[in-house]
């Protein structure tokens, strides 16, 4: 199936900038050992500035105003950091100490704090360098609240740095995203770590720790499961030989 129409979604321009978003800092970052003995990996710096940072950064140049993030490892680390560097973001903390929720158990425990509208998440381990408008911004743009229950920021599988999987979406001409990666195969898009999912399609999950994906596939199988395509750079820093590698290439922007 032709791919390259997908590069751009028809803007709504009636939808205004989700206030809030929701950082997943919660991950025990075991591959980037041993960077992360002593060090949450959203600590973990990539051209001299923390992972974590990189994304509030992303936050403050798109206007959300209200940022949920999640601690788990090394928690008391990140709330400093956070309580230090946040600036004008207002900050609260989802505390998972206890108990690791994984992505989707992390937007449960989050929900009361995340409110009854649109919301972004970021993940806190990935790096991107935006292209001619902010990829936050150009979520927002291309939300359609009739259409859609989340919309993902993919990155094409060939422009991935340091990406070792194969993949996970595959798209129609418009941008709606019809098929998971199966097994055995390859897929075009790379989810990029970032979205904007309405509150609606939280619901009848399972207890304990889980996956975003239950509402992914609930979306994509009521064909409201969406996606637009990152325009710059980006990078999967999972790895201490991954931040060199970003390292290299940013150094050359």
């Amino acid at each position: 199936m032709k791919q390259s129409a997908t590069y751009s979604l028809r803007p709504n321009p009636d939808v205004a900038m989700p206030e809030t978003a929701m950082v997943m800092a919660a991950g025990l970052g075991k591959r980037m050992r041993p960077l992360t003995v002593t060090r949450p990996k959203p600590l973990v710096e990539v051209a001299g500035k923390p992972l974590l940072d990189h994304t509030m950064d992303h936050l403050r140049d798109a206007g959300i105003q209200r940022a949920v993030v999640n601690v788990h490892y090394l928690a008391d680390q990140v709330e400093a950091h956070l309580k230090a560097r946040a600036g004008d973001i207002d900050v609260v903390i989802s505390d998972e100490r206890a108990r690791l929720m994984e992505t989707g158990g992390g937007i449960v425990q989050a929900r009361e704090l995340l409110g009854d509208k649109p919301f972004f998440t970021v993940n806190s381990d990935t790096l991107w360098v935006d292209g001619p408008i902010g990829s936050l911004n150009a979520l927002a743009a291309a939300w359609n609240d009739e259409k859609m229950d989340a919309l993902l920021l993919l990155v094409p599988l060939a422009r991935a740095f340091s990406h070792s999987g194969h993949g996970d979406f595959r798209l129609d001409p418009l941008g709606r995203i019809t098929e998971r990666r199966k097994p055995g195969r390859l897929a075009p898009f790379v989810y990029a770590g970032a979205q904007i999912i309405h509150p609606r399609v939280i619901r009848d999950w399972p207890e304990g720790p889980f996956s975003t994906n239950l509402f992914w596939t609930r979306a994509m199988e009521q064909g409201r499961l969406w996606g637009t395509v990152h325009q710059g750079l980006w990078f999967d820093v999972g790895t201490p030989g991954a931040v060199k590698e970003a390292e290299d290439v940013l150094a050359t922007v």
